[in-house]
């Protein structure tokens, strides 16, 4: 009898979390039969955390480009769609794509430029490109200039006959776009490209010497990236129903609570910006009517975990334990060739 090798992502803690993941959608789909507006309204922010920083996470954590200007794509997502929808009468839905397409080709040159960079330097540029964009948006007059403008309520109630309606389906669409946020990363990551950007993650001068190119791979991450970001700027800002300069381009609201989830989850694995946005909303509702201290104690819960556990709550989990709630990890098992058993 022959023996031959099978590489398996799955294994007995992966499939639970995978069920798990299914009941909690089917949970979570019908929220507007169980929950309130309010409970509507913050399950689609959570939504939005987790796939920011499920993307930051993409960015830094695997093909090492630590960004601190992801405030760029995510504001530009937004005003993409409020200029669609004002000046050219696209649909409200239909432009939320759109503003990932266009995001998507502004990153282009971008990406040549900031690539230029390396370290730090990238993450001061990728700031600068934001403070660019947010400067050019308060001077385009027709969408308000510095001080923003709201979404016409003709285009509010072309989505939807009722308040009731529109605020179902945006929660939907929210819902929808972060399950495709995270399942776009995971076949990302079992793809070869997940393959070279492990390796650009664990070193990456033995990933060139290894012949991947990965100057071409961090540019599919971060095109792709910007995408993704973009559009869920565009949904946010939807949502919100006015835009101005200021809270598009906020690097407070965009990237450094993305950084603090992503973090505290765990960087370098997907399910640390989960448990990250978990933990970051119980901290908020919890401590939020303290004023200037709840900042405090969000400083202090970050450096407690980087003390103490420096890959994430995650990280620390899964070195414990060896659980894994999504089906990444490649895994040799000796199968018998059944032609010759």
């Amino acid at each position: 009898m022959s023996a031959a090798f099978q590489v398996e992502h799955a294994s007995r803690s992966s499939r639970i979390g995978m069920a798990v993941f299914a009941v909690a959608l089917i949970a979570l789909a019908a929220a507007p039969a169980w929950g309130g507006r309010d409970d509507l309204r913050l399950l689609s922010e959570i939504y939005a955390y987790v796939a920011l920083a499920s993307l930051w996470n993409l960015l830094a954590g695997y093909a090492g480009l630590v960004s601190v200007g992801q405030q760029a794509y995510v504001g530009l997502g937004g005003y993409v769609l409020f200029a669609s929808t004002i000046l050219f009468g696209m649909p409200p839905l239909v432009a939320v794509p759109v503003a990932g397409v266009i995001a998507a080709v502004v990153a282009l040159p971008v990406a040549g430029l900031m690539f230029r960079l390396r370290g730090h330097y990238f993450a001061i540029g990728t700031w600068v490109v934001a403070e660019v964009f947010r400067l050019l948006s308060s001077q385009v007059s027709a969408l308000g200039g510095g001080s923003g403008i709201s979404l016409p309520a003709g285009i509010v109630t072309s989505m939807a006959s009722s308040r009731q309606m529109r605020e179902f389906l945006i929660y939907w669409v929210a819902l929808a776009l972060v399950v495709v946020v995270l399942a776009a990363i995971v076949l990302l990551l079992r793809s070869r490209y997940g393959l070279a950007l492990t390796a650009i993650r664990d070193n990456e001068l033995a990933a060139r010497s290894s012949g991947i190119d990965v100057t071409r791979t961090k540019l599919v991450v971060y095109v792709l990236t910007a995408f993704g970001t973009a559009m869920v700027g565009a949904l946010i800002f939807l949502q919100k129903l006015r835009i101005s300069p200021d809270t598009a381009f906020s690097v407070n609201d965009w990237t450094a609570f993305v950084i603090f989830i992503t973090v505290i989850g765990g960087i370098g694995r997907v399910e640390g910006p989960i448990i990250g946005t978990i933990v970051f909303f119980l901290l908020r509702q919890t401590l939020a009517d303290l004023g200037s201290l709840y900042l405090l104690m969000l400083g202090a819960v970050a450096i407690a975990v980087m003390l103490f556990a420096p890959k994430g709550i995650w990280g620390l989990l899964v070195e414990r334990s060896g659980w894994q709630l999504l089906p990444l990890e490649r895994r040799l098992r000796l199968a018998a060739d059944p032609r010759t058993s």
